[in-house]
């Protein structure tokens, strides 16, 4: 049966959302995610934030301590594990001591010859159907992991699932906005050449182009120092 979770668990939630709300950067959100798992999740000693590349290694997105960064690389050269499974399965992942017949036999071994960790729990993080990222946890003594840290972590796991597809967001928008105002920039340059060469649009747009190619310079950035130029002269 379920437990309740606690409420220091609640208050830990609390004040990763005001985070995320805040404006926090979305690594200085998992990161915070990552050490406060600590504090909430009973038994858990090390916590990472994980992504599945295109050739099944997996990239450490945020972690509570080099142990949790060695396990992604532990995990990457066995080819197996509760992250790996948690992403390709879709479905929560747990061994609470991988001493006795472990789930993962290959990953067990290069776990107990390497690090402190017996136990481990992932979660896949949704963010749609191409959800490709994981949240695990890890255990240095065997049986710690307990249905409780299951049920917390499962609603830690949600909340990151939450503030990755926020940052995600956050960072399209700021692309957007960054692409619309090199866009203005350039149209305003090509105004300016048009104007100062009596040329055609094209041909004005050409004169960037090629300036940006001799000078191995951003298309945006040379705009920028034409506009800068004009308002130099204007002053």
């Amino acid at each position: 049966m379920t437990e309740t979770i606690p409420a220091e668990a609640t208050e830990a939630f609390a004040s990763l959302a005001a985070l995320v709300y805040a404006g926090t950067s979305a690594q200085e959100v998992l990161d915070a995610i990552c050490h406060r798992a600590l504090e909430i999740i009973p038994g858990a000693d090390h916590v990472s934030i994980s992504t599945l590349q295109a050739d099944r290694s997996l990239r450490s997105r945020a972690a509570s301590d080099e142990v949790a960064l060695l396990m992604d690389e532990l995990e990457t050269q066995a080819g197996e594990g509760p992250c790996l499974d948690s992403i390709l399965e879709d479905s929560v992942q747990r061994d609470d001591d991988i001493t006795r017949d472990s789930t993962w036999p290959a990953l067990a071994e290069l776990t107990v010859a390497r690090t402190p960790v017996r136990g481990m729990i992932g979660y896949r993080l949704q963010q749609g159907s191409d959800a490709r990222s994981a949240f695990n946890v890890f255990s240095d003594t065997p049986g710690a992991l307990t249905q409780q840290s299951v049920d917390i972590g499962a609603v830690l796991a949600a909340f990151t699932s939450v503030a990755l597809t926020a940052a995600e967001q956050k960072a399209s928008a700021e692309n957007l906005r960054k692409g619309l105002a090199s866009n203005r920039e350039i149209g305003k340059a090509v105004g300016l050449l048009m104007a100062a060469h009596s040329v055609s649009d094209e041909e004005a747009f050409e004169i960037l182009r090629s300036a940006s190619t001799r000078t191995n310079t951003k298309l945006a950035e040379v705009a920028d120092k034409v506009n800068s130029s004009h308002r130099h002269q204007l002053s």
